[in-house]
C-alpha cells in the first residue's frame, strides 16, 4: 500500500525536519525510512488479504544514523494511513520519557505531521491511593495490609516513611503531583514505594472507591485516543503475556517499534521465568495465616466471605508443611553435590533441565496445595469484587477494598509459586529446547535458604506465539543487532520470521578517526592471575592520566585487583563501579574532565552499553578481555548444553557471537558524535591468535588498526 501519495507525505515530513533543524540529510537515515515504509506496506488495508511476507523489519542502524527521526517519520505516516496504533517501546523508562518530552514534540513541530501521543507505564510506577490512605490510617496502630514478603514493610519503616506519605497526599490534593513515581521531586526508596503501589493482582480496577482519583487509570484513559503510545519493552511484554490489549492496544491493531531492540529476547525470557524462595515463602504463609485468623469482623456481612477466610489458615499451614519437605529434599541434593567453598551462594544447575526423581513428587504435592490456595483466594477475590459493586448496609467500602488488596496480593504470589512448582512437578524430559532449572542456596545479604528457578533458554517460541504471529507490524532497531556480521544470532534468540526484512544501515561516523589497538602481551587471559598482573604493569603506561578513559572488565574480582594494584599511580583519579552509583560515577567523571583534570572509569558490563561520553569525556576505551559470558550462568550453560547435545559446537554458535556483539557494544562507547576520535585498546591477544579471533575482529567497525 505504499502509493505515491504516501511516499510524498513521508518525503515532505523528512525534508521539513531536515530544513527546520538545519540538518544534513543522511544516506543511512533515508535508507532506514525507505526500508520501514516498504515493510509496513505489507500490512493490508481493512478487508484485504494478508501479504505472503510478514510486516517485520529488523534493522541495525549504526550510532549517529538518527534512528529516532527515521522510524518516527516512516512509522507514524504508515500507521495513520493504515488505521493502526503505533506503539513505540524503548529499553528504559528514561529513554521513554525523553521520547515523549523531547523527541516527539520536536518531530511534530518541525515535520508538519499532525498526531497525538501518550505515555504508558505499568501500575508499579504509580501510587495507589487506596494503599496510601491505608498506610496513613494505620500509622497509629498495626497495619491491616498483609505484607507480601517477610522482610517487607514493617513498623519502623512505616514511621520513617510517614512524612513522605503525608507529602504525597498533600501534593495529590493540590494537583501538584500526578502520582507518577518518576515525577516525584525526591528519590523514593524501594520499600517505601512498595508500600504504596500496586500491581494487577491487587488492583480492583474500576470498582475501586478511589477510581475517580486514580493516577494509573487517569494515565491509561489518555491512551485510548492517542495515535502513538510510548512505553517500554517490559510493559509491552507484560501486555502480550496477558494476551494483548489488556493495557495497550490489541496486537492486531498495533504497529510496534522496539528501539534498542537487541534487548527484546532477554526481556522476554525474564517475563516468562519463574522462581520460589522456600524459606521466605514459608515465613510469609505463616504470617499471613496469623493475620487471617484475626480477619475483619465487618466482612461477616458478605455472604460466604468469612467462611472462606477461616479456611485459609489451615490450607496455608498444609502448604508450609509441603515446603518444609521440599527444603529437606533440596538439602539432600546439595549434600550430594560438589561446590566451590569460596562462593557466598552455591548453585545447583539441573543438567539438561531434568528434575531429580526425588523432587518431582514433592513438587506435585505442592502444586496441589498451591492450587487449593489459588482456588480459595480466587473465590474470595470474586466475592469482594461483587461486594464493591453492591451496597451493603453499614459496610465500609474502604474496608472491603483493603481486603481486596490483601487477597489480590496473596493470590498473585500464590499463582507465581504455583507456576514454579508446575515446572518442577514434571521430569523435563522431551522439552525442546529444554528449560533451564537451577537451585541456589543463599547465605548473604540477609537472605537464607533455597531458591528454585526455571526459565526458557530461548525466547523464540514465546515471541512467535505472542508477537510475530499477532502484531500488524513490528520494527526492531538498534545499533547492535548483528553478531559476526550476521542476523543469525538474533533470529535464533528471538524467533523473528526468517522472511522478515533484515537490513544493516551504516553509521555516518568516520571510523578511521579511531584506532583499534591490540598490544603485544606475553600472557593469555585464560591465566587470570598472570593477565591481571600484566594489566597492573601496563595500565600506567597505556592510560593517560590527563584525559577521559573508560576501562571495561568482564570480572568484578579482576577489576578490584587491578584497582588495588594501580590506584596509587593515578592519585585518586579512578572511579570504580560499586563505590558509587552509576549516575554518580558519570557525574564525577564529567565534572573532572570539565575541570581540566583526567578521570578513569573502571566498570563492568553495565558501562559497556548505554553510556554516552562524547568528546573529551572519553578518548580511550580499554577492554580487559574479549567479553565471553560468565561460565557459571545457568541460562548460558543450559543453552550450550542443548546445542552440544545436538552435535553442534556451542562455543562457536553461541559463545563467540555473543562475545562479538558485546565487544562491538563496548568499543561503541568511544565514538558518540561525528567529530569524536580516540583509541580502543583490547588487552587480549586471542583476537589475533585463536581461530575464532579473526571472525570477531572482522565484525568490529572499520577502525584504523594497530595489531602488536
Amino acid at each position: 500500500m505504499l502509493n505515491e501519495d504516501l511516499k510524498d507525505r513521508i518525503r515532505e515530513a523528512y525534508n521539513a525536519i531536515v530544513e527546520s533543524k538545519s540538518l544534513t540529510p543522511r544516506w543511512g537515515q533515508r535508507q532506514m525510512i525507505a526500508e520501514i515504509a516498504n515493510t509496513l506496506s505489507r500490512i493490508p488495508p481493512p478487508g484485504e488479504n494478508h501479504s505472503d511476507l510478514p510486516a517485520v523489519c529488523v534493522i541495525e542502524a549504526g550510532t549517529g544514523t538518527g534512528k529516532t527521526i527515521a522510524y518516527a517519520v516512516a512509522a507514524i505516516t504508515m500507521a495513520r494511513a493504515l488505521g493502526k496504533r503505533l506503539v513505540v517501546a524503548t529499553a528504559t523508562i528514561a529513554l521513554q520519557e525523553q521520547f515523549v518530552n523531547k523527541d516527539l514534540p520536536d518531530i511534530r513541530q518541525s515535520s508538519g505531521m499532525d498526531f497525538t501521543f501518550a505515555l504508558a507505564k505499568g501500575r508499579r510506577r504509580y501510587v495507589c491511593l487506596s494503599k496510601l490512605d491505608r498506610m496513613m490510617a494505620d500509622s497509629q496502630g498495626e497495619s491491616s495490609l498483609i505484607p507480601l514478603y517477610p522482610d517487607g514493610f514493617g513498623a519502623p519503616l512505616l514511621a520513617e516513611a510517614l512524612p513522605t506519605y503525608d507529602a504525597m497526599l498533600d501534593a495529590l490534593g493540590r494537583g501538584e503531583w500526578d502520582g507518577d513515581r518518576d515525577n516525584w521531586p525526591d528519590s523514593i526508596g524501594e520499600q517505601v514505594w512498595f508500600g504504596v503501589t500496586t500491581d494487577h493482582s491487587q488492583c480492583s480496577g474500576r470498582r475501586c472507591p478511589n477510581i475517580s482519583q486514580c493516577s494509573f487509570f487517569h494515565a491509561r484513559d489518555e491512551l485510548q485516543n492517542a495515535d502513538i503510545i510510548v512505553t517500554n519493552h517490559d510493559l509491552v511484554l507484560a501486555d502480550l503475556a496477558l494476551g494483548g490489549g489488556a493495557i495497550l492496544s490489541p496486537p492486531e491493531e498495533s504497529i510496534y517499534v522496539f528501539d534498542e531492540g537487541h534487548h527484546l529476547p532477554d526481556k522476554a525470557l525474564s517475563h516468562f521465568a519463574s522462581f520460589c524462595r522456600l524459606h521466605t515463602t514459608i515465613v510469609w504463609l505463616q504470617d499471613s495465616a496469623k493475620s487471617l485468623a484475626h480477619s475483619a469482623p465487618a466482612l461477616v456481612a458478605i455472604d460466604g466471605v468469612q467462611k472462606l477466610l477461616q479456611t485459609l489458615p489451615a490450607e496455608m499451614e498444609q502448604t508450609v508443611a509441603g515446603l518444609h519437605v521440599a527444603e529437606q529434599t533440596v538439602a539432600v541434593l546439595f549434600e550430594e553435590a560438589e561446590f566451590d567453598d569460596r562462593r557466598d551462594e552455591q548453585q545447583l544447575r539441573l543438567e539438561h533441565g531434568l528434575v531429580p526423581a526425588t523432587l518431582i513428587p514433592v513438587a506435585a504435592e505442592l502444586v496441589g496445595q498451591f492450587q487449593k490456595l489459588s482456588s480459595v483466594l480466587s473465590r474470595l477475590e470474586t466475592m469482594l469484587e461483587e461486594a464493591l459493586d453492591d451496597d451493603f448496609a453499614g459496610l465500609d467500602k474502604s474496608e472491603i477494598d483493603t481486603w481486596h488488596i490483601n487477597v489480590g496480593g496473596m493470590l498473585g504470589r500464590v499463582d507465581a509459586a504455583l507456576t514454579l512448582w508446575l515446572e518442577y512437578a514434571v521430569s523435563g524430559e522431551g522439552e525442546l529446547p529444554p528449560k533451564a532449572r537451577w537451585i541456589t542456596q543463599m547465605n548473604n545479604a540477609g537472605q537464607s535458604g533455597f531458591e528454585l528457578r526455571c526459565s526458557p533458554v530461548l525466547a523464540a517460541e514465546i515471541l512467535q506465539d505472542c508477537l510475530w504471529s499477532k502484531a500488524a507490524g513490528v520494527i526492531v532497531t538498534s545499533a547492535t543487532i548483528t553478531a559476526l556480521n550476521s542476523f543469525d544470532r538474533f533470529k535464533l534468540h528471538s524467533g523473528a520470521p526468517l522472511d522478515a526484512n533484515y537490513k544493516t544501515v551504516a553509521s555516518p561516523f568516520n571510523y578511521a578517526n579511531a584506532t583499534f589497538i591490540v598490544p603485544a602481551m606475553d600472557c593469555d587471559p585464560g591465566d587470570a592471575q598472570a593477565h591481571t598482573e600484566a594489566l597492573i604493569e601496563r595500565f600506567p603506561h597505556i592510560l593517560d592520566q590527563n584525559e577521559g578513559s573508560l576501562v571495561l572488565f568482564s570480572s568484578r574480582r579482576q577489576m578490584q585487583d587491578v584497582y588495588q594494584g594501580v590506584s596509587g599511580e593515578f592519585s585518586g583519579r579512578i572511579l570504580m563501579q560499586g563505590d558509587y552509583s552509576k549516575q554518580e560515577i558519570l557525574r564525577r567523571h564529567k565534572e573532572a574532565i570539565d575541570g581540566g583534570r583526567g578521570s578513569v572509569i573502571f566498570g563492568l558490563a553495565s558501562f559497556a552499553e548505554g553510556v554516552d561520553l562524547p568528546g573529551d569525556y572519553c578518548r580511550h576505551v580499554v577492554i580487559a578481555k574479549i567479553p565471553f559470558a560468565v561460565p557459571d550462568s545457568p541460562l548460558e550453560a543450559a543453552l550450550a548444553e542443548w546445542v552440544e547435545a545436538q552435535g553442534r559446537n556451542a562455543f562457536m554458535e553461541i559463545s563467540v557471537p555473543d562475545a562479538a556483539l558485546r565487544l562491538v557494544q563496548a568499543s561503541g562507547r568511544l565514538l558518540r558524535t561525528e567529530e569524536d576520535s580516540g583509541r580502543v585498546t583490547l588487552m587480549d591477544r586471542r583476537i589475533l591468535t585463536r581461530r575464532y579471533g579473526r571472525d570477531i575482529l572482522d565484525s568490529l567497525p572499520p577502525f584504523t588498526r594497530e595489531l602488536g
